[in-house]
Parts: structure tokens; sequence; C-alpha cells
């Protein structure tokens, strides 16, 4: 299955409530989402900066992913986040070995 990681930053009134009755809701919001969809939480962790999760997706197809995404979204306790395909090394080098068969084909505005 496709790895995706997701990033999300948490509105004030989120925080807020989260003050009020602390818990690790990366690890069970991230496991039962995942899970919905048929998928696997590799991992979840809180960080600083732009974003205030990370979750490490292991799920079926990008609409699986994109339905854990705009659900959350939908919740209102995010400002923002973001949603990245990961790829293994192997996928990269197969992705190069097919970039030689599109460049010859590709005429770039002049």
């Amino acid at each position: 299955m496709p790895l995706y990681m997701y990033q999300a930053a948490y509105t004030p009134e989120s925080w807020a409530a989260q003050m009020k009755n602390p818990q690790n809701r990366v690890e069970s919001v991230g496991r039962q989402t995942t899970e919905v969809v048929g998928g696997q939480l590799i991992g979840g962790w809180y960080c600083l900066g732009e974003y205030d999760v990370m979750l490490i997706a292991d799920v079926p197809d990008i609409e699986s992913m994109a339905a854990i995404a705009v659900a959350i979204a939908a919740g209102g306790a995010i400002k923002s986040s973001q949603t990245t395909a990961l790829m293994t090394g192997a996928e990269l080098v197969a992705a190069l070995k097919k970039s030689g068969a599109v460049i010859k084909g590709y005429k770039p505005a002049r």
C-alpha cells in the first residue's frame, strides 16, 4: 500500500480544548482514521514549527488518504494541513528510469 505523510496545524480553539483534557490524540485519531479506510498508522508525532502533528499512514490508495484529510479538515480543529505521497528508494529509481522516455517526448516552452 502507498505511504503518505499527513501534517496538520491546530486552531487555537483546538489547543485550548486539548489543554482542558490532555491526551495523545495523534495516536488514537491517527489509528482510527487510517484503520477505517483499511490502512495502518505507521506512526504519529507532535512537532514544533508550521505544523503541530504529523502522521505516516499506509493506506490502500490516494482516495483513502484524501478521505482522511477531508474528514479531519471538516471537523474544524485544524487551520491548515498538507498531504505528501512518499516513495521508497526503489520507487524513485523506477521513476528516474521512466523519466528518460518522458523527456524524449517533452518539449519545453521557449
